[in-house]
């Protein structure tokens, strides 16, 4: 079977190296990894390489992005990724069985939607949730009605799957592979950490990721301000900050953290960890904090509690470690104080599969249905 893997950011790939490595290591398939929008962009770290680090040499590329992240931006940018996929497709359509999405993202819309004409085959990778503070929820949707096969991280979005397509077949409750990457993945000790992105995380540490909210997306100055206003209440901690992805205003919020770490000692940005750096911090970190999906679905595993700020992943299920928070510098300090008084986490993950590994039940799907 010929597969095309699409991956558009640091955030995608990171959750499907699991399953890349069961495709690349079964002769069943053969694997092209078509890589696009922020992984070709060097402002967002070129991340690229750490698909070309990961050894994966059958990678096509095509650059979507464009500079600015308004409104218009991001639909012109969507408008050239599906010219320059309509062109892709029409040369290698009758060299792909079938292509694998994974997400929600504007720019894995407009590919998917310009494999549509063509009547490729789609399997979407985590259909079936809800975020009501970002228009993901659209896109997500709309991937899900333009996909064939369909694999969900629980039965309650398996269940909307099957609603929003109208079909009950080709829809599998898989869990969610990037709780593989955790039992395949190796992480850094803190010496090694320390070696590798120079920071000490002996420390007590805050890993801080904050994305903008696209559907009030003229709030996100405010909320990033208000944010910021209780993180340099936070002395005490050193505040680990990924950077935000490109969404509609998110350069806002990378223009508000670069000026706390202009005033604060305490404050590190990080624009790309890759995987094993990301779990390591993770595992290292007191707790975690911002508006991030891996909040959610890995940091329960890791036993670290999470503050899930505004409504960006508002209707995900949520394991019992997070905690809501409005952008409110009050709230969110007391939060922290509350988090501060508890034992350490030992729930479960509701994400978590209790049986099978999910890549494997991804490839046994793939080798069983008849496209």
């Amino acid at each position: 079977m010929n597969i095309c893997v699409l991956t558009s950011s640091r955030a995608d790939y990171g959750i499907y190296r699991p399953l890349l490595r069961a495709l690349e290591s079964d002769p069943f398939f053969n694997l092209k990894i078509l890589a696009f929008g922020t992984h070709l962009s060097d402002f967002y770290g070129k991340t690229i390489e750490n698909i070309y680090n990961d050894g994966y040499t059958n990678i096509d590329k095509i650059e979507t992005l464009v500079d600015g992240d308004s409104a218009l931006d991001i639909t012109v940018s969507m408008s050239l990724t599906m010219e320059r996929f309509g062109i892709y497709w029409n040369k290698q359509k009758n060299h792909i069985d079938l292509i694998i999405v994974l997400g929600d993202r504007f720019e894995m819309f407009a590919a998917v939607a310009s494999a549509v004409p063509f009547n490729l085959a789609i399997a979407h990778l985590y259909g079936g949730e809800t975020t009501l503070g970002a228009i993901d929820d659209k896109f997500r949707h709309m991937i899900t009605s333009a996909s064939v096969l369909h694999f969900t991280s629980t039965e309650e979005y398996k269940q909307r799957v099957i609603n929003i397509t109208g079909k009950s077949t080709e829809v599998y409750n898989i869990g969610t592979i990037s709780i593989d990457n955790l039992l395949a993945e190796p992480i850094y000790s803190l010496s090694d950490f320390k070696d590798t992105f120079g920071i000490d995380l002996s420390k007590p540490s805050i890993l801080i990721t904050l994305h903008p909210e696209t559907v009030k997306a003229d709030m996100n100055e405010q909320f990033a301000n208000e944010f910021a206003s209780a993180l340099i209440e936070l002395t005490e901690y050193q505040l680990v900050i990924t950077m935000p992805n490109a969404d509609t205003n998110g350069r806002v919020i990378r223009e508000i953290f670069q000026k706390l770490k202009s005033e604060r000692s305490n404050v590190v940005l990080v624009e790309n960890f890759g995987t094993k750096g990301y779990f390591s911090c993770i595992n290292h970190c007191s707790f975690l904090m911002g508006n991030t999906s891996s909040g959610l679905v890995e940091a329960a595993s890791f036993n670290k509690y999470v503050i899930n700020l505004g409504e960006r992943q508002l209707g995900r299920i949520q394991s019992e470690n997070t905690f809501n928070c409005p952008f409110d510098k009050s709230e969110i300090l007391k939060k922290v104080t509350y988090i501060e008084s508890l034992d350490p986490f030992t729930g479960e993950n509701e994400y978590k599969m209790s049986t099978s590994n999910s890549s494997d039940m991804i490839i046994n799907v793939l080798k069983e249905i008849k496209l």
